[in-house]
């Protein structure tokens, strides 16, 4: 009669989450953990268009077609998607990072889950926890 595990609500950085996606690796487990419900990721708007963008980049030679499938069967049916109810800035060293910490608190995530250094050094933020990749792996092995 174990703790019955809760579901662990996350923000992925734009980095990690294209990664996940389109690369092979320790990163590409995050698809697997979403799509068993182990973590829900969460996005926002701003999250969301960032992504996109992202996906857009000539160096990833996508299609208009491979973007939306990829939107379609990957993201869509697991990720949850939250208004920001509160103005954060000048929290990171690069103020480009403060919508993943404004999603998260919004969301009431548990971790912010990124490589990039201006975020990680940060380490949390209020309650949300700010890990690599292979940190939120060793929560599930």
């Amino acid at each position: 009669m174990g703790k019955k595990k809760e579901i662990v609500r996350v923000v992925l950085d734009t980095n990690v989450l294209v990664s996940s996606l389109l690369f092979r690796g320790a990163v590409s487990e995050l698809v697997t953990l979403w799509e068993t419900g182990k973590i829900v990721p969460v996005v926002s708007r701003e999250t969301f268009d960032e992504f996109r963008k992202v996906l857009m980049y000539p160096k990833f030679s996508l299609t208009e077609e491979e973007i939306q499938a990829i939107i379609h069967d990957n993201i869509l049916p697991f990720f949850e998607v939250c208004d920001i109810t509160e103005n954060i800035s000048g929290i990171c060293r690069d103020s480009g990072d403060d919508k993943f910490i404004a999603c998260a608190v919004a969301a009431s995530a548990d971790f912010i889950v990124s490589g990039d250094k201006d975020l990680c050094a940060l380490g949390k933020y209020r309650s949300v926890k700010i890990i690599t990749v292979n940190a939120l792996l060793k929560m599930f092995r």
